[in-house]
């Protein structure tokens, strides 16, 4: 058994969270944000003068915090969040990767960009008007992403007197709502991002309250999903075969791994083709190792020459998913145009991108009140929808509820590459809205 020694005076690498924020339009996302960034000394100098000096223009005495986030001129002039803003920053506890979500309807599918890779979820609701369609719409969403851990962020709390009362029963509204989505128990906290309260410093203001700031649920909400534990996958990228003298023979195939671990020995199986072999050797970093885990880049040497390039999947054989032609799957239309029955298009699955027709959308789900309207005969942008797609070649997905990186896709136009829709493979909203009980673990995975 390997001990890990600490040398005195050196600190274990902080551990990584990404989180988004969502919410209606004026809810204060950006507000908050920018509180963040600025009560965790994390703001340069020169990026505060500049938000000063913007704010003075606009003919307000106190810095608008919101502008931290808000760069786009069209943001700033109207006072929303149009495009996903993302910021990185830090603390002695942890690392952070936020994303600052837009709240207009308009621009829901923004909100599916930020949070698609996030570990948790910041929803805010304004405390004068509480749960809203667009709260609703941005839970749901949560859940159809299958985010793993939920705050609740009751803000502008200073506007009705920091009573005590409005924060229950909005926390009680949203539990209800979440709960009908199958979302584990969210962690609710009352907050002022303007003045401050309850964001980084506890306030004085709410003796009431308990519980802990937003920054320090932050640093102290476990991220335990472990990628080593799912479903091993690795998606090749590239061939190597240098075909030098130093290496006649050498034949690696690289790319990163999505999930689980490989070791030197495994059995293998190459999808779609079916061909088996086993692994013979890892390198990584220029140097062999016995094991690789999830996310490391690494190149694979296979006992057998088999044919093997890019988009091929490589896992071990006692736990290899089915390949199939026929994707059935929930996606959120982000393209302008529509997506309709019979559209001929391209499915990117890791590094994997085939032709692909379209061949039914069984139905549109209205997010207000999670009805599922049959036959919509299109999706157009922000509609989340049910499609069934054809695909010229197999394809190896697993379901989206059990892996969000090998269950998920994107559907493009073939004709000038863009992004129509991304799609999550399998049950996976409507196993979260089938109202198991979650299990205690939540969604981590």
């Amino acid at each position: 058994m390997t001990e890990t020694i600490q040398r005195p005076g050196v600190r274990p690498p902080a551990t990584l969270l990404r989180f988004a924020t969502a919410g209606s339009v004026d809810d204060g996302k950006s507000t908050l944000v920018g509180r963040l960034l600025h009560d965790s000394k994390s703001v340069l100098t020169d990026q505060l003068e500049a938000v000063e000096d913007a704010s003075r223009k606009r003919g307000q005495e106190a810095p608008d915090l919101a502008l931290l986030t808000d760069g786009l001129r069209a943001e700033r002039e109207q006072g929303i969040t149009i495009d996903v803003a993302y910021r990185y920053f830090a603390t002695p506890r942890r690392r952070f990767i936020l994303a600052d979500t837009p709240g207009h309807v308009q621009y829901t599918r923004n909100m599916v960009t930020g949070a698609s890779t996030a570990e948790l979820a910041v929803v805010l609701v304004d405390a004068r008007n509480g749960v809203v369609e667009q709260t609703r719409r941005h839970a749901a969403l949560t859940a159809l992403l299958r985010v793993p851990h939920v705050v609740l962020a009751v803000n502008k709390m200073d506007l009705v007197d920091y009573a005590e009362p409005v924060f229950a029963a909005i926390t009680r509204e949203f539990t209800a709502y979440a709960a009908e989505l199958g979302i584990p128990a969210a962690t609710a906290i009352p907050i002022s991002a303007l003045a401050g309260d309850n964001v980084v410093e506890p306030s004085s203001h709410m003796d009431w309250y308990g519980g802990p700031t937003v920054l320090e649920h932050l640093e102290t909400v476990p991220v335990s999903h472990d990628l080593t534990a799912c479903h091993a996958r690795f998606p090749v990228q590239y061939v190597i075969r240098p075909q030098t003298a130093e290496h006649p023979d050498y034949r690696g195939y690289a790319g990163r791994i999505e999930a689980g671990a490989f070791r030197v020995g495994d059995a293998v199986t190459v999808l779609p083709s079916g061909r088996t072999s086993a692994v013979t050797g890892i390198d990584l970093l220029g140097r062999s190792v016995h094991t690789a885990r999830a996310p490391q880049s690494v190149t694979f040497l296979l006992a057998d020459d088999i044919d093997i390039s890019r988009g091929d999947l490589i896992v071990p054989s006692t736990d290899a998913p089915p390949t199939t032609q026929d994707v059935e799957a929930t996606v959120c239309h982000v393209a302008d145009r529509p997506l309709t029955i019979g559209q001929r298009v391209l499915i990117k699955h890791t590094t994997r991108t085939v032709k692909a027709i379209v061949k039914d959308i069984p139905s549109r789900l209205t997010l207000d009140d999670l009805s599922q309207h049959p036959a919509p005969g299109q999706l157009v942008a922000n509609d989340i929808g049910r499609v069934l797609v054809r695909t010229a070649e197999p394809l190896a997905l697993d379901a989206y509820a059990d892996s969000r990186r090998t269950g998920s896709f994107l559907l493009i136009d073939p004709a000038d590459g863009t992004t129509l829709a991304a799609g999550m493979a399998g049950g996976s909203f409507a196993a979260a809205t089938g109202i198991p009980e979650p299990d205690a673990a939540g969604w981590d995975f």
